[in-house]
């Protein structure tokens, strides 16, 4: 199935319509993994910011002794 792919993908560059369309889709599959990466960062900063919220009760605090 990639020969077709490959073979059918190559054809296309004889069509200026389809090779624009396949660069139109390609710059769009670069926007979308971009995203993708973008929102990974930020679920990996917010799952370590929330174990941060959980694991801070748990430290021994010092309390004030009275004077």
């Amino acid at each position: 199935m990639a020969k077709a792919l490959i073979g059918y993908l190559n054809s296309d560059l004889r069509d200026p319509r389809l090779a624009a369309d396949n660069a139109r889709l390609r710059n769009r599959v670069s926007e979308l993994e971009a995203l993708v990466s973008r929102l990974a960062a930020e679920n990996d900063r917010l799952v370590a910011a929330q174990a941060a919220d959980l694991i801070a009760p748990l430290e021994p605090r010092q309390e004030m002794q009275p004077a």
